[in-house]
């Protein structure tokens, strides 16, 4: 073996050696932030004593009588809260911005979240507020958002999340992103892109789309608040108050004890990992005597989801029944334990939004289409989907309800059920419920998703339509959701 000693030849062996250099550093990078340990306050599975438990939804449907009907509670249940806060309220919400894309706004809701925190803050000064999101809303620090704005100079805290302490879903980007490019300033007076969630031709930096690609966020959406008894009552739902989002069918589920504290923990540290330096004193909440027929209730947060769900749907058995609602359904392991509990004789129904429509703009059906096809076609038709029927609004629940025997365990909350919200990638947060079969919450949630399933309810409405309006056996569709679903190359 000889060596080319030349000058030529020592070049070409410096290059291989440089380019070798950096495609250890990166692979390195991709690995160790993939996989690093996540922050305080985060990958919980939490049980903790709850009473005053409700669930609530927002609906939206074609009535044959009166066109596009909207059933909506959770958020006039969210602002009660507010009203009803002693002295603090703590909220973290993914979306909160008046930004619409192309598509039509039934409520207002960023207004009127941000008008029932003001008037909270005026009626008491010293009131703590405390409002974490996403940097979404500034599209990474590419746009003002006036409405924040105006919380933080009211007296509220908005503290927007590093989700630089997250770990990475898109490694194969975010790798180059964190060794080249996070290190550049960046400007909310515009910039020379076009700002992807915003009409009107409004500009954003190259900066604010170099951040947006690395696909990662606080997708949480709850409230916790102090009431004048001394107890703490929290929601947890899977709605934004975000006025392109208005119109979304969603879920949530109300409570108060000493879960709604684990709740106060877990973002209060998330506030402290992302800057915040205040307070918020609330009352110790003292455990319940238990009560055998009070619903069980835990905080999942994360990957927390995945490992709750994945045991309730490997211990259900023939007889059983798995019920799921979902905006999406792609994550390879609760794919895989569908399949397996279908061959063990569990009736496996799902409802699914048909990713037809993302304000005002056109989708393909990835990663619903596609995943569901999977599903029914290998289980042989043992797995039934329906598709939700949506009219420009997004089916946008998170919902699951597995029955075992004479108990109901359910999970519901922000989380979808793709692999960047349920394995440590995404920040969020459901709720576990347990709770016998047929307690008036269980039926609650049961006959919510048998009126969808069955079209119940109001005559001639129809919630849901049959599997084969959008069947997709387009396999190049296919093995682009599996691509996109493994790399994180992808907004789900």
């Amino acid at each position: 073996m000889t060596f080319d000693k030349s000058a030529s030849g020592r070049r070409r062996f410096r290059k291989r050696w440089v380019a070798g250099g950096l495609f250890l550093w990166w692979a390195g990078v991709g690995v160790w932030q993939s996989s690093k340990p996540m922050p305080a306050g985060t990958d919980l599975a939490v049980a903790a004593p709850a009473r005053e438990v409700a669930f609530f939804y927002d609906l939206t449907y074609r009535s044959p009588q009166g066109g596009v009907q909207h059933e909506q509670r959770i958020f006039d249940e969210a602002f009660r809260i507010i009203d009803e806060a002693d002295s603090f309220v703590v909220a973290d919400f993914f979306l909160i911005n008046d930004m619409m894309g192309q598509s039509d706004v039934h409520r207002r809701l960023s207004r009127e979240l941000a008008d029932h925190l003001l008037a909270r803050k005026k009626a008491a000064p010293s009131f703590s507020a405390l409002l974490i999101t996403d940097p979404i809303n500034t599209v990474y620090g590419g746009a003002r958002s006036p409405l924040l704005e105006e919380l933080r100079s009211a007296g509220v805290d908005v503290v927007f999340t590093d989700l630089e302490r997250l770990r990475d879903s898109n490694p194969l980007y975010s790798s180059f992103w964190r060794m080249f490019l996070q290190w550049w300033d960046n400007s909310a007076e515009g910039g020379a892109a076009l700002n992807p969630f915003a009409s009107g031709g409004s500009r954003i930096t190259l900066r604010s789309w170099l951040a947006l690609l690395n696909f990662k966020a606080n997708h949480r959406k709850l409230i916790v608040a102090d009431r004048s008894d001394g107890s703490l009552v929290a929601l947890v739902t899977s709605a934004n108050p975000h006025d392109a989002s208005s119109a979304h069918s969603n879920v949530a589920l109300r409570f108060s004890g000493r879960l709604a504290q684990e709740i106060l923990e877990s973002e209060t540290a998330l506030a402290r990992f992302s800057g915040w330096r205040g307070r918020i004193y609330a009352p110790a909440q003292a455990d319940l005597e238990r009560d055998q027929d009070a619903p069980e209730l835990a905080l999942l947060s994360e990957h927390g989801v995945a490992r709750h769900l994945l045991d309730a749907i490997a211990g259900a058995n023939k007889g059983d029944a798995i019920r799921i609602a979902a905006f999406y359904l792609s994550d390879r392991d609760v794919i895989e334990a569908l399949l397996a509990a279908a061959a063990r004789g569990v009736r496996v129904n799902i409802i699914l939004d048909p990713n037809r429509d993302a304000f005002g703009r056109r989708k393909d059906g990835v990663p619903n289409r596609p995943a569901a096809n999977e599903l029914v076609a290998r289980s042989n038709g043992r797995i039934a989907v329906r598709w939700y029927r949506t009219h420009g609004e997004q089916f946008h629940a998170k919902l699951a309800l597995i029955t075992q025997g004479d108990r109901l365990l359910a999970s519901l909350g922000s989380a979808n059920f793709t692999r960047r919200n349920i394995d440590n990638y995404n920040l969020e947060a459901n709720v576990a419920v347990r709770v016998a079969a047929k307690s008036p919450l269980a039926l609650e949630m049961t006959t919510y998703f048998e009126r969808l399933w069955n079209n119940e309810g109001e005559p001639g409405a129809e919630y849901t339509a049959p599997f084969a309006l959008y069947r997709d056996e387009d396999r190049g569709r296919y093995w682009r959701y599996r691509l996109m679903e493994a790399t994180g190359l992808s907004t789900f």
